[in-house]
């Protein structure tokens, strides 16, 4: 039952972008609920899933590689579907839900992600939120990433003076400045409470390198966050900095320790 519901909530996610890609190629691009509803659809389905999962295994689904990128695929959605409506996104879907059917094709495509390490450890409150918090401050981070680079692109356009169907669509570019911005204040809210937690759980010599990495990426984001509140940073270089950051971001996710190693993140 749960495969069948995360296999569900992959062909939602790629009949919205399909849907979508659809409609910027046409002439005239009309704004549909469709993609809001595969989006939606997929949510529910992922959601589903974790449940059953966390049910199975007694915690938190953040025991391997399989369900660390089926957890953050749901944060890159959640967060979607609070922050779309309320800044006008109307085409972060379009954007976000590649990412989200890439990660979930990879977790069923490679049956060695999905592998218990077969060691049975005691539930740990702080370890869990730890592991949550962090993920899902993750999931903030990328759709930041995702929102400034729709800056990007609607900024070049208007200096080119190109102007593509998919721009008429585009939201108001100071809305995505702002959504990229709070995007990563929640982002970085969660991920203080997460490295919090980390440093709650104890015994810290044993993943030292993996509170590095977390509190490293921290440390970026705060710059951020820091530039832009003293007026340091436009909003064109702060998209640059959350394009930037999502590389690293994606590219730390490799030192990610799972609960069944006493520790995550």
């Amino acid at each position: 039952m749960e495969r069948l519901l995360l296999v569900a909530s992959t062909f939602f996610f790629l009949f919205g972008f399909a849907h979508s890609m659809r409609a910027l190629k046409a002439r005239v691009y009309r704004r549909s609920r469709f993609n809001q509803f595969a989006m939606l659809a997929g949510f529910l389905c992922q959601t589903g899933f974790l449940f059953i999962r966390g049910e199975k295994i007694g915690r938190c689904p953040l025991t391997n590689f399989f369900e660390l990128f089926i957890f953050l695929s749901w944060a890159m959605v959640l967060f979607y579907l609070l922050i779309g409506p309320t800044y006008r996104l109307s085409l972060l879907g379009f954007f976000t839900s590649p990412l989200v059917f890439l990660f979930q094709v990879i977790a069923l495509a490679i049956p060695g992600l999905d592998r218990s390490s077969g060691v049975k450890i005691a539930v740990n409150p702080w370890m869990e939120l730890h592991a949550a918090g962090s993920i899902v401050a993750y999931g903030a981070f990328i759709l930041a990433g995702v929102a400034g680079t729709m800056y990007l692109v609607q900024e070049r356009q208007l200096k080119t003076h190109h102007l593509h169907s998919i721009f008429f669509h585009l939201p108001p570019i100071r809305d995505l400045a702002v959504a990229n911005r709070r995007l990563i204040l929640v982002g970085f809210v969660l991920l203080t409470i997460g490295i919090g937690a980390g440093f709650a759980v104890g015994n810290l010599a044993s993943h030292s390198t993996k509170i590095a990495w977390s509190v490293g990426v921290w440390l970026m984001y705060g710059f951020i966050l820091g530039a832009e509140w003293w007026h340091r940073l436009s909003p064109r270089r702060g998209a640059w900095l959350s394009v930037g950051a999502l590389v690293i971001v994606i590219s730390t996710l490799w030192g990610i320790r799972f609960l069944t190693d006493q520790a995550a993140v």
